[in-house]
This record gives C-alpha cells, sequence and structure tokens, in this order.
C-alpha cells in the first residue's frame, strides 16, 4: 500500500484565509461603489460628488478588510 503525502495544514488555511478575503473584498468593494454611485444619482449631488463618496465608501471599505484580515487571522492561526 503507498503511503500518502503528507499535506501541510498550514498551507491550507493560508489558502482559505486568501480566498474568503478575495471573495468578500470584491463584494465589499462593489457595494462601496454601487452606493456611493445610487446615493450621488438619487440626491443629483453630480459627478465630482459622487466620486468623493466613492472614495470615502472604499476607505470604509479597506478599514473593515483590514478587521476582517486581523480576526480571520486570529481564527486560523491563533
Amino acid at each position: 500500500m503507498a503511503a500518502t503525502p503528507h499535506r501541510n495544514p498550514q498551507r491550507r488555511s493560508y489558502l482559505t484565509v486568501v480566498s474568503v478575503m478575495i471573495l468578500i473584498g470584491t463584494e465589499v468593494f462593489g457595494v462601496a461603489l454601487a452606493s456611493a454611485w445610487a446615493l450621488a444619482g438619487l440626491f443629483e449631488l453630480g459627478e465630482v460628488f459622487g466620486y468623493v463618496l466613492m472614495a470615502a465608501f472604499s476607505v470604509i471599505g479597506i478599514y473593515l478588510m483590514t478587521l476582517l484580515w486581523r480576526h480571520a487571522a486570529e481564527a486560523e492561526w491563533g
């Protein structure tokens, strides 16, 4: 009977965390940009203010992603 190769569980957890960050990050920034665009259009704030809202919501998204990264890393690696 052939021996099965030993897989590194640490490598798998890195892959899991990075995959979650890509998936959730795409959703967070999609929501940030879409909601800024929608609010600017709804209240007729203009194109420039729409871009300002997009930047502000993206900064909030970056903050939320760093919080998620910290919690995910703590949960996976202690």
